[in-house]
């Protein structure tokens, strides 16, 4: 058995844009501006993207909520432009995703269009060869990326032209950030499907492998996973994309794992954030046929704690039958250290958060639930600042990194060209919120945050909480004066949870749900409880974890976090239960701290 935490720094690639900077978790600082806080709108169905218009309205996509909307910032009053019901969104990483709107919306040149991503069933494609199972919601679940006409009369969209369909989608990492760039192309980030953890172990992650010339006339875009594509307005491939391995595609830059977040500087330089696995998420800048390191390389090529195992080729016992632990590698599984990727890569020009080697990621504070306790924060988007004399001062040129895990923006400053991550960076906003979007008001003053309905987060008293803030919300945070630094309080304990200690060495010592107390388990047959979790691995995993503990949108459905927080619970075995109403499936139940019933839902 070979300890994940166990292999030593050996060597790092040399970065292709600039210096790297590697934050170690307590390298930032809380922030010391002054800013007031109101909230624009509530009850959103998970908003995804928010984008300030031409129009001053914060045009937003509702990923459950299947609408694309115009909410003015002053009243809250939002106008639904369309609702799009093509869209399937079974899982919490799928919907309605990416909006970009065309720079002359508006302005009378004929060029009123809105661009959108999503996720829809496609029966003419059929079966998405990785979901053998018929009965799953991804078993014909795809993405593509339409174009909308836009009324300015009666502020609706409508008249959807197809520029792309049959990309890959999943019930994890689909990325879905969508930009317009100054070359007039969009931009489009797609995940690596989640493979290779959890649920999906057992297939493989994809993101070095790049397509083929046949993929490509036969419009089978299988191998755009992991990567990010740039498309022209009609969805064909842009002359001037990159030719990787002999082949031209929408593939515009290679090796990502999770990069839910674009965005492009004044002069025109792209800006990428990306979650990483258990540390590292990164800080991107993206060049034209660039190789990010994913799965190979996790943040820099340092050796630090993290080394690519591939599951799916477990031998003896195969992977079917081989557990998955975030902890430790059987010998079965073939495995290998940073160092032996030797393929050029960029590095990124920040990470958050690099650990050493020896790094305990099980903390008891987080009661099972460990991603949370994981150094990495989940960066969601990312929004380029540049301040001014009438803007945020001191914000001269900066990155807005919202996060899911610990509620909160940070700030990287960057050097006078915009290439580096180049001082302290700063934290704002922490509340119990997974923050999913940001964008910035016209005058710069006001930034606004959109977050997630549902889903776990950092509590900001300690350990982890389902019972968020402002679910499915926009926060507006408005600059009102300068703080004192040295009043400032250091750090958030919370983030400095792991220890140079030895880790879990063994699989067997990883955090399991704790069936063994959960009271008297109902008795099924082996047919049942196979058929179950076959229902269950496809559509309540994503959400509740594999392992009925390791979740990251629904709450656990087993383990000390669950009988701590949740009354009326039933015996964690769900599997055989799924079955009858599939991705429907209810649960009823009550965490002590709501004051009302709430049922939970696999959806």
């Amino acid at each position: 058995m070979k300890n994940l935490t166990s292999i030593c720094a050996l060597l790092a690639c040399t970065a292709l844009v600039g210096p790297s900077v590697a934050q170690s978790p307590d390298s930032y600082v809380t922030g010391a501006k002054q800013f007031t806080q109101s909230v624009i709108i509530t009850g959103l169905a998970n908003p995804w993207e928010i984008t300030l218009g031409p129009d001053g309205m914060l045009w937003t996509t509702e990923r459950t909520g299947k609408r694309i909307s115009r909410i003015d910032p002053t009243t809250g009053e939002q106008h639904v432009a369309i609702t799009i019901d093509e869209i399937s969104a079974p899982g919490g990483q799928d919907g309605l995703m990416g909006l970009a709107l065309h720079p002359e919306l508006g302005q009378g040149t004929g060029n009123d269009h809105v661009y959108a991503a999503y996720s829809y069933v496609d029966q003419e494609k059929g079966a998405d060869p990785q979901v053998p199972d018929a009965s799953s919601p991804y078993h014909m679940l795809y993405t593509k990326i339409v174009r909308l006409s836009y009324n300015e009369a009666d502020g609706t969209l409508s008249d959807p032209v197809d520029l792309i369909t049959g990309l890959p989608a999943s019930n994890d990492h689909n990325s879905g950030r969508l930009k317009f760039g100054p070359d007039n192309t969009l931009y489009y980030t797609l995940g690596d499907q989640g493979n290779n953890q959890g649920a999906n172990v057992c297939l493989p992650i994809e993101a070095q492998r790049l397509p083929t010339a046949d993929e490509i006339a036969a419009k089978d875009y299988v191998a755009y996973v992991g990567k990010s594509l740039r498309l022209n307005l009609d969805g064909s491939i842009p002359e001037d994309n990159p030719e990787l391995d002999g082949v031209q595609s929408h593939v515009f830059t290679y090796g990502h794992r999770n990069m839910q977040g674009i965005a492009f500087g004044p002069d025109g330089t792209l800006y990428a954030t990306e979650h990483g696995p258990k540390t590292d998420d990164e800080v991107n800048i993206l060049t034209s046929g660039g190789n990010y390191g994913w799965p190979n390389v996790a943040g820099l090529n340092d050796d630090k704690a993290y080394e690519h195992a591939n599951w799916e080729l477990a031998a003896d016992p195969p992977c079917a039958e081989t557990t998955f632990s975030e902890y430790a590698i059987p010998d079965t599984v073939p495995h290998e250290p940073e160092a032996a990727f030797t393929e050029p890569m960029v590095d990124p020009i920040a990470t958050m958060f690099t650990v050493d080697t020896g790094w305990n990621f099980v903390v008891p504070d987080c009661k099972g639930i460990d991603f949370i306790c994981w150094p990495t924060v989940g960066i969601t988007s990312v929004e380029y600042y540049q301040g001014g004399d009438d803007r945020i001062p001191g914000w001269d040129k900066v990155l807005l990194a919202p996060t899911l895990k610990r509620g909160s923006i940070y700030v990287l400053p960057l050097d006078e060209n915009g290439q580096a991550v180049d001082g302290t960076v700063e934290r704002y906003f922490q509340t119990n919120n997974r923050y999913r979007d940001v964008a910035v008001s016209a005058d710069g003053k006001t930034i606004y945050i959109a977050t997630d309905a549902t889903g776990l987060a950092e509590n900001t008293e300690g350990g982890t909480t389902s019972d968020l803030a402002n679910p499915g919300e926009i926060i507006a945070y408005t600059y009102s004066g300068e703080g004192d630094p040295s009043a400032v309080p250091p750090p958030n304990e919370q983030s400095l949870r792991g220890q140079d200690e030895a880790a879990v060495t063994e699989a067997d010592d990883a955090p399991a749900a704790d069936a063994a107390t959960a009271g008297d388990l109902p008795s099924f047959t082996d047919a049942q409880v196979a058929s179950g979790k076959t229902a269950f691995d496809a559509n309540c995993a994503v959400c509740h974890g594999d392992t009925l503990t390791n979740n990251t949108y629904g709450p656990p459905l087993a383990g000390e976090f669950f009988h701590e927080n949740w009354e009326g619970w039933r015996p964690p075995i769900w599997w055989p239960r799924c079955i009858p109403c599939r991705h429907r499936h209810r649960i009823r139940c009550r965490p002590r701290s709501m004051r009302t019933w709430r049922p939970i839902s696999c959806r």
